[in-house]
């Protein structure tokens, strides 16, 4: 899963980075307003990470150009302030949820977690199709009640099928939601994964829809 980290500080950044693609998530850091303003008209990120102090634009104008392209993507804005008032400013000007400086790199994991179970329509913690049952806090899968050992990006390929059941990913689209920049990706590592996918669940749970993508019903 694609997340878009906006952090100037270098330091936090670079901590941040390092934190989420620990706990799985594939990163895209960028240390100014603007620069992230463009990523996030062009890029399919499932979660951003806002700092509201940025240089060329402050987190709050990039929040609310996102918002104003009517763009829901989830959005946890940090901030070292910690009043009342500028709480309710961040979250009326879109933001989803609000983290005060310094936090934990497992309450914000947590939070991302939450904010892309909630955007996805999915009412609880665990995600269940088709006899899969997918645990993203725990990085766990079982298949007919039975655990699964899967890689990393293995899980990440079917927790993103799995959060869009019932529609067509193509390669391209999972390349741009699994794949950070800078990534190396092999032309055909979408449909390795998914034979791996295949051979450890069921053959027939991911489907190929010739010439169009991958779907999980």
């Amino acid at each position: 899963m694609r997340i878009l980290v906006v952090e100037d500080d270098a330091l936090l950044g670079d901590a941040i980075q390092a934190g989420l693609k620990q706990a799985g998530y594939a990163v895209d850091w960028l240390q100014d307003g603007l620069a992230a303003d463009q990523a996030l008209t062009t890029e399919p990120y499932a979660a951003v990470v806002l700092d509201w102090g940025l240089p060329r634009l402050s987190g709050i104008e990039v929040l609310q150009r996102l918002r104003q392209r009517k763009a829901d993507i989830p959005v946890i804005l940090l901030t070292a302030r910690d009043t009342v008032n500028d709480r309710i400013q961040g979250l009326d000007s879109g933001a989803d949820d609000y983290l005060i400086k310094p936090f934990d790199m497992g309450e914000l994991a947590a939070r991302l977690r939450a904010l892309v179970r909630r955007a996805s329509g999915s009412p609880t913690p665990s995600l269940q199709v088709a006899g899969v049952e997918l645990d993203p806090a725990g990085h766990q899968v079982r298949y007919q009640g039975q655990p699964v050992e899967l890689s990393s990006k293995e899980f990440e390929v079917l927790h993103t099928l799995m959060l869009n059941a019932g529609r067509v990913l193509s390669r391209g689209q999972l390349e741009e939601k699994l794949y950070a920049w800078g990534d190396e990706v092999e032309s055909n590592a979408v449909e390795v994964h998914i034979h791996h996918l295949r051979r450890k669940l069921a053959p027939g749970l991911i489907e190929t829809i010739r010439g169009v993508g991958y779907l999980i019903r």
